[in-house]
């Protein structure tokens, strides 16, 4: 394969025409972290988070940027010494001259953003946003739509165990096995904000990920007395990691003759369970 090198600044324009940073939360850190925008750019690697063995891979792989779906530096640090995680990868990067650029919620956003992704992998029709935004109601946070096909609530948990990739966590459903579906709200990665909107709380249920004790409890028995969705919680670096094969083969399609590799290792910060 010969490989046609673009420069980094054409590569973070690239980036805005696909996932613009307009799209994002207010209190989100996504564009690019390090890298000089004059470089060349010939390999892109994609992973949802920038730890070690992801920024590992990257350099192994010859990459000049790592493109990760979840900002290193979302919350302040107040140093970049290598003795914390935050610092080695930065200084890792640096060294092998490998950029790194995030798009977070504004690859969340679009219209094929994470939760569309997932919408899509699971057969949705008619799909709209849960949360539209502001400047366009027909992309935003989330999606609620009908499946092509009614089933039971644990055949549909039984499909996402299979489309996933797997995790120590695996699926966690709250609701009866045979409870039929037809309706389905999700969000990809933490989605417990949403619980209360009237699109979740009229569907057959709700998926998505990071759901705690408290609201998850809450929302079952609420359901129990004046109605509501089911719950099924996934992985949220597996609920994400979907979307890079689309992020991919968009970038593959904007910039031809960059190489552009999906990373396949499990980021998911669980190792194993015990039942």
């Amino acid at each position: 394969m010969t490989l046609a090198a673009v420069t980094l600044a054409e590569v973070a324009e690239c980036v805005e025409a696909l996932w613009p940073l307009s799209g994002a939360e207010s209190w989100d850190a996504v564009g690019l972290l390090s890298g000089d925008l004059a470089a060349p750019v010939a390999r892109i690697h994609l992973a949802v988070d920038a730890v070690l063995d992801t920024v590992d891979e990257a350099i192994a792989a010859h990459a000049d940027l790592l493109l990760v779906h979840h900002p290193l530096l979302l919350r302040g640090v107040t140093t970049v010494a290598e003795t914390g995680y935050k610092g080695a990868v930065i200084a890792r990067l640096i060294r092998a001259g490998c950029a790194l650029l995030a798009a977070h919620t504004n690859a969340d956003v679009v219209a094929r953003g994470t939760s569309a992704v997932l919408a899509e992998r699971i057969g949705l029709r008619d799909t709209r946003p849960l949360v539209p935004t502001a400047f366009d109601s027909t992309i935003g946070i989330g999606r609620v739509g009908d499946l092509a096909e009614p089933t039971t609530l644990g055949r549909l948990a039984g499909g996402l165990a299979e489309l996933l990739p797997a995790t120590a966590q695996g699926v966690r459903v709250a609701g009866e096995y045979d409870r039929p579906i037809s309706r389905v709200a999700l969000c990809a990665g933490a989605g417990d904000a949403y619980l209360a909107l009237a699109d979740v709380m009229a569907a057959d249920v709700y998926i998505t990920s990071d759901l705690r004790h408290h609201p998850a409890s809450e929302a079952s028995e609420n359901g129990r007395v004046g109605g509501g969705p089911a719950l099924i919680d996934i992985s949220h670096w597996a609920s994400e990691w979907l979307w890079l094969d689309v992020a991919a083969a968009q970038l593959r399609h904007a910039l031809p003759g960059v190489e552009i590799t999906v990373s396949e290792l499990r980021t998911d910060p669980w190792t194993f369970s015990i039942v």
